[in-house]
């Protein structure tokens, strides 16, 4: 009996081995099998290499190379036209200026005005074809300013300093004055110089005119002498 036992023992274990490697053997199987799935034998023909590699080339893109004659006439199209584009810019400003010209209306030249002048003015002296004239009096900022008129006629050149410019009253008494804008130079048959002498209203407030004395420097040839120049305020 106790043989028998182990007899039996010893069966059961070679039943339980066989049944458990059959199980891993099938659990092997199908593992291998699941993984193998979609993977195909590659193809051993040269032909079908070359066929799938084209129709791989084909679908990827194939790239084409430019003749060297379509590229310069490409850029030579593309230059012509940014000059005719920069031709007719041109064209168009050129016939906007055109536009505006001719509906701008044309600018009149201005009329000359002559000078109005004040009653008794103006004084003048000559002297040897030179010639002072006071064309008018006026009050300002704390001043008396007579706007003076030069001009030589003669066939000489005459100097002045007019620090020797002498300005005196009705009554003989001299007077300070300053002078600006008149020249030191009066040339030939020049045109005429205006300027202005300036005298402080302080000194003028019994003054009703007022005299101007002035000669040529340093030959003192000619006296140019204005007398009674009307200054009343």
């Amino acid at each position: 009996m106790k043989i028998n036992s182990t007899v039996l023992l010893t069966l059961i274990l070679l039943f339980l081995m066989l049944g458990a490697g059959s199980v891993s053997a099938f659990l092997g199987f199908d593992l291998g099998s699941s993984a193998l799935k979609g993977v195909t034998t590659p193809d051993g023909r040269p032909t079908s290499k070359f066929a799938a590699t084209k129709t791989n080339s084909s679908q990827s893109g194939s790239v084409t190379f430019l003749k060297e004659e379509d590229i310069l006439k490409t850029v030579k199209a593309r230059i012509d036209g940014k000059s005719k584009a920069a031709k007719s810019d041109k064209q168009n400003e050129d016939d906007e200026e055109i536009t505006s010209k001719k509906q701008k209306p044309e600018e009149k030249p201005k009329e000359v005005v002559e000078e109005k002048l004040q009653p008794g003015f103006p004084v003048s002296a000559e002297s040897e074809g030179v010639t002072m004239a006071v064309q008018s009096a006026r009050y300002s900022g704390g001043d008396l300013l007579l706007k003076v008129k030069m001009e030589n006629k003669g066939k000489d050149s005459v100097r002045f300093l007019y620090s020797f410019l002498d300005v005196t009253d009705d009554k003989g008494r001299t007077l300070s004055a300053s002078t600006e804008g008149l020249p030191t130079d009066l040339p030939a048959n020049g045109p005429a110089f205006t300027g202005t002498v300036s005298i402080p209203t302080a000194l003028l407030d019994d003054v009703k005119k007022v005299s101007l004395s002035l000669t040529d420097y340093p030959d003192q040839k000619l006296k140019l002498e204005v007398t009674n120049v009307p200054v009343d305020k």
